[in-house]
């Protein structure tokens, strides 16, 4: 139809979205109710899965549609046993028995049919037509019956095993409670209160005056006060103003066990209050929640067709219309050729129609992808689609940044060094100075050094302040530039000289980072920081080596301590002093000597080498909007060890599709020979055909259990 854009369908949902430019939407409602769908109008704006939000469809069949369903199964029973005891297939008990399962359960398809054959379609609903009213033109009127029946019963069993991939989805966004307790000031309070809402910094203290009350959390706005108490989930994100209480946030971060939190600290809509009481400021509307923008992520990927289903649909595309050719030559030309009786020809042709339905095969793919999809989730994945849950099981090799992923990401000071007339203090001052405005981890931890002295003494203004990709940060200090920042940086300064060379050497044989602060002249002072390894790292590393998967160390840092680390953790190729575009070429080199390579990072400053690599991992993406914009893969917590789960996880996935593609493609085939060599009636290409669908579905529904039972 002119001014329709694009038509995206959900499978799982089956739901057809219909973007389109048309002034008037009747038109296209009318064509829609022509092919037997019932359109919905969407607000202008509004997503293709915003029936995700609507509540619930029940798969489940109405009382009438039971007794019906019952009905026609019980009349086509009765049919094959009168035809058979009474050796006629067209006697009147027969024909009435036939009649009334046709009655009963054939109508739907028949009307599909219908509509199919005047849009020139070739679908189920046609074949299935086509096969009952050949079935009855040859007076097979019990098989007739009984195939509209098993059909029937088919398409209601087959709605509801994907109504439970489904639900692993849709579940993810009733996650987070319908309503929130929420502090409503009084009336002589309330002015005070939308001006704090303005800023997400409200204060810890609440208004002396007012009352709690239980609010639709569509109706929370950011900086208002909510309380969350034991046995509660948390309704929106917010941080922590007063109280201290142990959370689950498993549905967010797949973390298995309770985090503590405290003032200041980040609550996630979705988490579990397993003990205590918090009073929390909301920092975002529930539709803009962390929670939210999983679900829609999640949401999004689905709709995505991985390279398998690509596959699969175009094979389907081409091998329906070859077995119905197949069908007509053998009804048109069998009886011309080798003779025999025109209906036993016939017969075989609508066998064949039966089985050109490529219902098991079609189904095999979204099914295991979404299975896969809602495991990751449920496990603090975040997989941005299908095509790299199936590209996981091919990563040969993975580079993973060194702070932050491997490492806390939250170093400490440990080290200080005058290194000329400047005292140890001022010079830490000065350094600190520099570094308050950076947000890099070692450049806090120095902050953080230089507070905990407790001195009285304030920081420096610093103008023309500016970072140094890879090397450090500058300023002007009392006029002159002041530069603090790694080996490199005094390099590039021309100030270093052997005995500053040997010192730095071994802090950084010792694993740690060394920052140099150069006056316009010389280097006054060096500090060392150093970043504890993860828990997790060691363990994350050795499964990456048994999956086959060659782990690398990309680092900013120096190499000294790049590879001192390196060696605590097993990895034997560490690469250090590399800036953004560096660790961006470093990944090429690793795609071009191992095949295909990961990048691990933190979703912002590794930006350049996630897009690089084949697959890109963000760690700790709860906590950043970007990183869930940036990585292919988003691992919502900060556990290494989720890189190899999802590695395991897409063989599992690959090898599942597989196994599915194989059942329908198998059972098809031998049921394809049995049809040519007159052994398979009707009623056994629908019950192999319904019980190849059952079988794929259920098979990738396995998916969904692949963690289950796993720490």
């Amino acid at each position: 139809m002119q001014g329709v854009v694009r038509l995206d369908f959900d499978l799982l949902a089956r739901e057809l979205t219909v973007y389109h430019r048309l002034p008037d939407a009747q038109p296209l409602e009318a064509a829609l109710r022509a092919l037997d769908m019932a359109p919905r109008l969407l607000d202008d704006g509004a997503q293709a899965n915003a029936g995700a939000d609507a509540p619930a469809r029940s798969p489940g069949l109405a009382m009438r549609e039971k007794l019906l369903l019952a009905a026609s199964g019980i009349a086509a029973a009765a049919a094959e046993v009168l035809a058979w005891s009474t050796g006629h297939e067209t006697g009147v008990p027969v024909l009435v028995c036939a009649v009334v399962s046709l009655m009963c359960a054939g109508l739907p398809t028949l009307r599909k049919g219908w509509i199919a054959l005047k849009n020139f379609t070739i679908n189920i609903y046609f074949l299935m037509s086509l096969a009952v009213a050949g079935a009855v033109v040859i007076g097979k009127w019990p098989e007739a019956a009984m195939v509209v029946f098993l059909f029937a019963l088919a398409e209601q069993i087959e709605a509801l095993s994907l109504e439970r991939a489904r639900h692993a989805i849709r579940s993810l966004t009733a996650l987070a409670p319908e309503t929130a307790e929420v502090w409503t000031a009084a009336a002589g309070a309330q002015s005070a209160q939308k001006s704090a809402q303005n800023s997400t910094q409200q204060s810890a203290q609440q208004p002396e005056q007012g009352e709690w009350r239980t609010r639709a959390v569509a109706e929370v706005a950011v900086g208002e006060r909510i309380r969350v108490r034991t046995g509660e989930r948390v309704p929106v994100d917010a941080r922590v103003a007063t109280g201290r209480a142990a959370l689950d946030q498993a549905p967010i971060t797949g973390e298995s066990l309770p985090v503590d939190k405290t003032e200041g600290d980040a609550l996630y809509a979705g988490s579990i209050v397993v003990d205590g009481v918090v009073e929390a400021i909301v920092t975002a509307a529930a539709r803009d929640s962390t929670l939210a923008r999983i679900a829609a992520a999640v949401q999004e990927a689905q709709a995505q067709r991985a390279p398998t289903q690509r596959f699969v649909d175009q094979f389907a595309r081409y091998y329906t219309p070859a077995v119905v050719a197949l069908a007509v030559l053998i009804a048109i030309v069998g009886p011309l050729a080798f003779g025999g009786a025109w209906g036993a020809w016939l017969y075989k042709s609508l066998v064949l129609l039966v089985i050109a339905c490529p219902c098991a095969l079609v189904v095999s793919t979204p099914v295991t992808v979404v299975s896969g999809l809602a495991a990751a989730a449920r496990n603090g994945m975040l997989v941005k689609g299908g095509v790299w849950l199936e590209r996981g099981r091919l990563l040969k090799a993975v580079a993973l940044d060194k702070t932050g992923t491997l490492t806390r990401g939250a170093p400490v000071l440990t080290d200080t060094l005058a290194l000329a007339a400047l005292p140890e203090d001022e010079a830490l001052r000065l350094a600190a100075s520099l570094d308050d405005a950076s947000t890099h981890p070692v450049a806090r931890a120095l902050v953080a050094g230089w507070r905990e002295r407790g001195t009285q003494a304030s920081l420096e203004p610093i103008d023309n302040f500016a970072v140094l990709n890879g090397l450090g940060v500058t300023g002007r200090i009392g006029g002159e530039a002041w530069h603090l920042g790694n080996h490199r940086l005094v390099e590039s300064l021309g100030l270093c000289s052997s005995d500053l060379e040997a010192r730095l050497a071994q802090l950084e044989a010792a694993g740690k980072t060394a920052i140099v602060l150069c006056s316009p002249r010389e280097p006054v002072a060096l500090f060392a920081v150093a970043d504890a390894l993860r828990p997790e790292s060691l363990s994350a590393v050795r499964a990456l080596k048994q999956l086959g998967a060659t782990p690398v160390m990309l680092t900013g840092d120096n190499p000294a301590t790049a590879r001192a680390i390196a060696a605590q953790l097993g990895i034997d190729d560490a690469r250090g002093n590399l800036l953004p575009q560096d660790k961006q070429d470093a990944v090429a080199d690793l795609s071009a000597r191992h095949g295909m390579t990961a990048m691990v990072g933190d979703g912002v400053n590794d930006a350049p080498a996630l897009a690089r690599a084949d697959i890109g991992f963000a760690m700790g993406a709860a906590g950043t909007a970007t990183a869930l914009e940036t990585a292919d893969v988003a691992i919502m917590d900060d556990d290494p060890r989720k890189i190899a789960a999802f590695i395991g996880l897409s063989r599992k996935v690959s090898a599942v599709l597989v196994q599915n593609i194989a059942l329908a493609l198998g059972i098809k085939a031998v049921f394809l020979v049995l049809a040519l060599a007159g052994e398979a009636t009707l009623w056994m290409a629908v019950f192999a055909d319904v019980g190849a669908s059952l079988l794929v579905v259920a098979n990738g529904l396995r998916v969904r259990r692949h963690f289950a039972g796993k720490a």
